[in-house]
């Protein structure tokens, strides 16, 4: 098959790793220097510079020719966006009609509250989309360390290529019917990273300066992202998902993954934050875009207008936004009036 993955950050660039050794893989960087570091260094320094990239695997600088790589083949080709959430609606917009297209990022966006599938039917309602998801660092996918994926699309055929095109003996693809919960789960998963990883400061902090009585633990850990979950169906439920989906990969799996792995941006960005720092300064030396970060008013915002409660959500934005501490949203969350758990 031939294969365009549109962005060469990390996530990008470690699929592109594992599908060069047996399709014909072309990996577009939107920068130039970028492209000429990868091709003369056979590495992408800037975010897998541990990872060889494949003899076999073609850098290319000019997006017109990576489109056409996956699009004017006799055989169907397929597209992967791995740009960030913001660059997608313009990365569909660039596709020819009837192209076959999953994308990687993951959340709502900014200033529409869209998610992809509703911004890929508003840009281009002639391609046949779905999305790639799942609990996965890009750095173990790169190393060839076991995986699990879903791929999620009303079209069973362009789900079915997703599994021929990255299934493998290392990276496992399953399959869904369900988009609108895939989506869901891997936007509102990184909002409650930073919830749990903010718990899990304000605990860290605590144990450093000796003052453990009232901190939160794995109690609170365990509270928090099992809350999160029922946020996450709240929300997916009301925009038409199935609630089987947040049982899977793109849910719980996603979930449990981001809240408490240490490669995870998100949860960093709650560590970081329950020090005390600011949030640009955090942002500045992440390096990375932490998507729960941009999401989390959207999500609120989506949420409201649907009247589901999303209180962690709430807490989330006002942290991010300085209207609470980390410590004052752990207390405004535990004072909550008692209820039916279901």
């Amino acid at each position: 098959m031939k294969i365009s993955i549109l962005g060469a950050g990390a996530w990008g660039t470690a699929l592109a790793v594992q599908a060069a050794a047996r399709h014909e893989v072309v990996l577009w960087a939107r920068d130039a220097s970028a492209v000429a570091a990868m091709r003369a260094e056979g590495r992408n320094r800037a975010y897998l510079p541990d990872t060889p990239l494949p003899e076999g695997l073609q850098i290319e600088g000019d997006l017109a020719r990576a489109v056409a790589h996956a699009c004017e083949a006799a055989e169907p080709g397929l597209i992967v966006v791995a740009t960030p959430m913001a660059g997608l609606r313009a990365m569909l917009a660039a596709l020819p009609d009837g192209a076959r297209v999953l994308w990687l990022c993951k959340g709502f966006e900014a200033g529409t509250g869209l998610l992809g599938h509703e911004i890929a039917r508003a840009v281009q309602p002639r391609l046949r989309v779905g999305i790639l998801s799942g609990p996965s660092f890009a750095q173990e996918v790169a190393a060839g360390q076991p995986t699990a994926l879903v791929a999620a699309s009303e079209d069973e055929a362009l789900a079915q290529a997703a599994v021929a095109a990255f299934h493998s003996e290392r990276l496992r693809v399953y399959t869904s019917a369900d988009p609108v919960g895939v989506e869901v789960g891997g936007a509102v998963k990184n909002v409650m990273a930073i919830a749990v990883g903010a718990a899990d400061g304000l605990r860290l902090r605590a144990e450093r300066e000796g003052q453990l009585l009232d901190a939160p633990g794995l109690n609170a850990r365990a509270a928090l992202i099992t809350r999160g979950l029922a946020e996450m169906l709240r929300l997916g439920l009301a925009l038409g998902a199935r609630s089987e989906t947040f049982m899977g990969l793109s849910g719980m799996g996603d979930l449990v993954l981001t809240a408490t792995g240490d490669l995870s941006r998100n949860r960093r960005v709650g560590l970081l934050l329950a020090d005390g720092l600011p949030l640009a300064q955090i942002l500045r030396e992440l390096g990375h875009v932490a998507e729960g970060v941009y999401s989390a008013p959207t999500v609120l915002a989506r949420a409201r207008a649907k009247g589901v409660d999303m209180p962690i959500t709430e807490a989330v934005v006002a942290v991010l936004e300085g209207r609470l501490s980390p410590a004052d949203a752990v207390d405004l969350l535990m004072g909550r009036q008692a209820r039916s758990e279901h």
